[in-house]
């Protein structure tokens, strides 16, 4: 069962991605539905070592809440001092990530490195649960490859250990973010362990997540790139998973609406130069589908100013004018 310590919204999450699942975009998530955020993942060393970079990753508001700190890293006293900075700082659970496939990751050992050293992620996991009273769960992949599905194992070896829950994203680290999710492979794990898990891959829409849920058994869903510039992926798959109605998507006028609250946000959090910088994207995201926004994005990719690129998205119309 999900609610416990953890008081949930509902059981549709958002998917902690670097770079991209700030404070801002959170904040937008979670007004739009989504249950329970993360942070980006942020490397222990860099918390335990007073790192600005690091820290800056910490940012949260009370309204994001409940909210985890997601850490990586391979040394399991540095990992657990982390998290006890962590709970300081009010987090409400301790994230560890021993998924991500990035190469500058793994070649230290860390996140879906962790997959293949279970001697080491049983370490990790047990110093972390040792030195914090808060929940703690983990996130991981299939496996290394298909010759190397070590997930069953680990999710076993976590359970042992006292996580509160595990979330699978279905491919190995060789797939990256390639070829289909293996949903199968999370039903096994739910046959596993007893504790809950969290089915993560190819979600983008509300009847990829009903499917997930009821193909898998699992008892919560993660998404992540089916979120980019679709925040409201969360209502529709709460509207959706209660009532079984489909809510229309969002028109044009609620899409620049929330681009704009975003790019505030954006702004609020990180300055002026930083937040415009990093709006490109999601503006990217937020415009694909609509009719005439090809124009904009090429004009918001100029933009230095939050007037300038207020301005180009209030010019969008939606209908091919511009």
């Amino acid at each position: 069962m999900l609610n416990g310590k953890i008081k949930l919204k509902n059981n549709i999450f958002l998917a902690p991605m670097a770079g991209i699942t700030d404070s801002a975009f959170r904040c937008i998530a979670v007004e739009l539905g989504c249950g329970l955020v993360f942070t980006e993942m942020i490397n222990a060393r860099g918390l335990v070592e007073r790192a600005k970079h690091a820290w800056r990753l910490m940012e949260f508001k009370e309204e994001e809440r409940p909210i985890g700190l997601q850490i990586f890293g391979s040394d399991p006293g540095m990992m657990a001092e982390a998290a006890c900075l962590g709970v300081e700082y009010g987090y409400d659970f301790i994230d560890i990530n021993m998924g991500c496939p990035t190469p500058k990751i793994v070649k230290n050992g860390e996140g879906a490195a962790l997959m293949r050293d279970l001697g080491l992620s049983r370490k990790i996991l047990e110093s972390v649960i040792g030195a914090v009273k808060v929940p703690v769960t983990l996130k991981m992949r299939k496996g290394w490859s298909e010759e190397e599905l070590t997930a069953l194992s680990l999710s076993q070896i976590a359970e042992d250990a006292g996580i509160y829950w595990i979330t699978i994203h279905s491919r190995t680290r060789e797939q990256f973010y390639t070829g289909t999710a293996d949903w199968g492979f999370i039903r096994e794990i739910k046959k596993k362990v007893k504790i809950p898990v969290i089915g993560n891959g190819d979600l983008v829409d509300p009847y990829d997540c009903k499917r997930m849920l009821e193909e898998t058994g699992c008892d919560g869903i993660m998404i992540g790139r089916g979120a980019l510039g679709n925040p409201w992926i969360f209502r529709q798959v709460e509207c959706y998973l209660k009532e079984g109605r489909l809510i229309s998507p969002p028109a044009c006028e609620e899409i620049i609406k929330t681009a704009l609250k975003h790019l505030r946000l954006l702004t609020d959090l990180k300055g002026e130069d930083a937040g415009v910088r990093e709006m490109r994207k999601h503006a990217a995201w937020y415009l694909r589908g609509i009719r005439g926004a090809g124009r904009a994005r090429r004009d918001i990719n100029r933009c230095k100013t939050i007037y300038e690129m207020e301005s180009v998205i209030r010019g969008i119309k939606g209908d091919g004018s511009f």
